[in-house]
């Protein structure tokens, strides 16, 4: 059962921020009576979590505010003047609170109800909008900025107090990469994005929670049918051959998922007519006539706004996709389409929340797809199975074939074994990472696929740009695709990892090259991480290989600029790195590890440890230096390498296994100075 305590929420002392102000804390008891009060209420179980979230002060004043707004929705105005009812008498009462339509259900009166469900509306549960006839109205969250309950999310003054939650159970979060279709072998571009999303699962483990991270392949369609035909092949054979590479990539790279599917399993079948099903039977799905655009290479439909000119080898003009650059074809052919045009609206409402979609650029690109009409025409989801033999039958109608890219959406809920249990623990999806190339199917097609079926939309989508190599457009036929087990062999796999995590940046290509991995495992891996634990431990400066434990007077004993620079480094390194992290910003994370190691090792260099172990019999003072540089150097590495730990798990868990620290002691709360 949830519970959610806030007691413990203030600290025992009175917090002063000036001589003028000073605000105590809450009566223990007072909290007590509020909490008890609070847990009798029936709604308290079930919104355990969403009031923790809105929770910005005190009890006593939050438990005011609830009751406070319970009143002016129940009687009006809590003055006692009369309500106007007019906009011209009273235009901003008229826009406070968008009136119910004559139909709309009435909500119930039980405490915190309309408040709770406003809150839950706020973070886009939309199986409320669908599913509950108990629920607001759907005209409420397409007004949503003026809703009265926005008067609860006002900040008090932020952060007087540590503020504590209790030991309600939070959702687990599930983080995915897309499946990887098995047309080729992997390269760099899908380790870098089962890497990203590994990292980001990791991260999140070390802040203690719960984790289901899912990978895959993608198995049908026609591409996937003709490679395995060059290969003489059956797509069977094909499918298994590829979908093991994929997962020995995983393995090799350390990338530590929960599951692993593949799109040609009987479970995912089932799970995608049943999905398909559920769209028909809400009036979704209907038998009409595609004539268009279709690109034999994305396997995609595309429009006319989505088509540019350019010319061939031959100098011949041809259409292209103004997406991929891969040629298009006209088509006219009898298929299923998803009524697309029904959810316009649904889609904008989604992505008024500018996180649901990162870095900004995406979240500006989807905006002005669907403003340039994206979303105008219905979707074509099957194809004629004379075309496009090798996928799944539609259900009830065996002469077509489920398009390939809705089949391969559906993994995510396959994954969580959608509908049962396992899924409503688990779903929506906390983070889906994507690259730029699939950004339309899962930031259109996806989301309002799950709109339509009453599911809620994943929280964010992370999308990633692309590698060149030496600058050029990675290509089959420029030569110049990376393999990484082929990259592993030079740089190693830990190295690697290293590597595509700390150069790409989300919102711009990156570029690969030999030269540059060089560069930085050198300068950063042994020249500046390894290069201090080295110096620590060394012979000369440390014979036995003692970690001498932090002491609070380390500063004061060296009385330097340096081990006072490093000790504020220190200090500042885990938030400023774990704000990276939650921006999904690596590059970020290893910058703010480097600047402090830097200043360690100039701290090292400043206090000449080597000349303190020299004169440790002569000198009393000297042993005393010598255990402080070894121990602040020490609890550097340590922390930088906790902080790392989700980057390069093998090559830190060595080094960390080095220090003697235990598993137990490597989580994000052990991160601090």
């Amino acid at each position: 059962m949830a519970t959610c305590r806030f007691i413990n929420l203030f600290l025992k002392k009175s917090l002063v921020y000036s001589s003028k102000k000073s605000i105590m804390t809450t009566n223990s008891a007072r909290a007590k009576k509020v909490l008890e009060t609070l847990k009798d209420n029936p709604y308290f179980d079930k919104y355990a979590a969403s009031i923790a979230r809105l929770q910005q002060t005190n009890p006593d004043e939050f438990f005011s505010r609830i009751e406070a707004q319970e009143k002016k929705h129940k009687h009006g105005n809590t003055d006692g003047t009369k309500r106007q009812t007019t906009t011209e008498s009273n235009p901003k009462s008229a826009s406070a609170k968008p009136p119910l339509s004559p139909s709309a259900p009435r909500v119930s009166s039980a405490k915190l109800s309309d408040v709770m469900k406003l809150e839950l509306l706020e973070n886009k549960a939309f199986k409320y909008l669908r599913k509950q006839n108990n629920c607001l109205p759907l005209r409420f969250w397409k007004q949503q900025n003026s809703l009265w309950h926005d008067e609860l999310k006002k900040p008090w003054i932020n952060h007087l107090c540590s503020r504590q939650y209790g030991n309600y159970e939070p959702k687990p979060v599930y983080i995915t990469t897309p499946i990887f279709y098995v047309n080729a072998g992997p390269h760099i571009g899908h380790l870098y994005t089962a890497a990203l999303a590994d990292a980001l699962a990791r991260y999140n483990k070390m802040l203690g929670n719960e984790v289901f991270f899912t990978t895959g392949t993608d198995e049908h369609g026609n591409k996937v049918r003709n490679a395995a035909s060059k290969n003489n092949l059956s797509p069977e054979q094909y499918c298994e051959q590829i979908s093991k590479l994929f997962r020995e990539m995983s393995d090799n790279f350390d990338i530590k998922y929960d599951n692993f599917i593949r799109t040609t399993e009987l479970k995912h079948q089932k799970v995608v007519q049943q999905f398909w099903t559920q769209l028909q039977n809400k009036g979704h799905i209907y038998l009409g006539k595609y004539s268009g655009w279709y690109c034999v290479s994305d396997e995609a439909f595309v429009s006319e706004l989505e088509l540019e000119e350019k010319k061939d080898a031959s100098g011949n003009i041809i259409k292209v996709s103004a997406t991929s650059g891969n040629i298009v074809e006209w088509m006219e052919e009898d298929n299923y389409k998803f009524r697309l045009s029904h959810f316009q609206d649904d889609l904008k409402h989604w992505l008024k929340d500018s996180t649901v979609v990162r870095p900004m650029k995406f979240h500006k690109m989807l905006l002005n797809w669907i403003e340039e009409g994206t979303c105008l025409e219905d979707l074509s989801i099957s194809r004629p199975v004379s075309r496009a033999p090798w996928g799944l039958p539609v259900p009830n109608d065996s002469s077509h074939t489920i398009y390939v890219w809705l089949d391969a959406l559906v993994n995510y809920l396959t994954s969580v074994d959608y509908p049962n249990d396992k899924f409503s623990k688990l779903w929506p999806p906390r983070i889906q990472v994507i690259g730029k190339d699939i950004l339309k199917f899962h930031g259109i097609y996806w989301p309002a696929f799950l709109i339509a079926a009453g599911l809620d939309p994943p929280s964010t989508l992370l999308c990633h740009s692309h590698w060149t190599v030496c600058d050029e457009k990675m290509s089959k036929s420029k030569g110049n695709v990376i393999s990484p087990n082929e990259a592993a062999e030079i740089f190693t796999a830990d190295g690697l990892r290293y590597f595509l995590l700390r150069e790409a940046v989300p919102h711009n290509d990156a570029n690969y090259s030999n030269e540059k991995i060089r560069n930085i495992l050198n300068t950063e891996l042994a020249n500046t991480l390894g290069n201090l634990v080295n110096r620590c431990m060394g012979k000369s400066v440390n014979p036995h290989g003692i970690i001498p434990e932090p002491k609070a007077d380390d500063i004061d004993i060296l009385n330097s600029d340096e081990a006072h620079e490093l000790i504020q480094h220190l200090e500042n390194l885990p938030t400023i790195a774990e704000s990276a992290y939650n921006e999904y910003n690596l590059h970020r994370v290893v910058d703010s590890v480097m600047q402090t190691l830097f200043a360690a090792n100039k701290m090292f260099e400043c206090h000449q440890p080597w000349i303190l172990a020299k004169e440790i019999n002569t000198n009393e003072k000297a042993q005393m230096k010598l255990n402080a540089v070894i121990s602040l150097g020490l609890e550097a590495a340590r922390i930088s390498s906790l902080i790392l730990l989700p980057i390069v798990p093998r090559l830190i868990s060595n080094l960390l296994d080095s220090l003697s620290v235990p598993s137990s002691a490597r989580m994000w709360c052990n991160s601090g100075f």
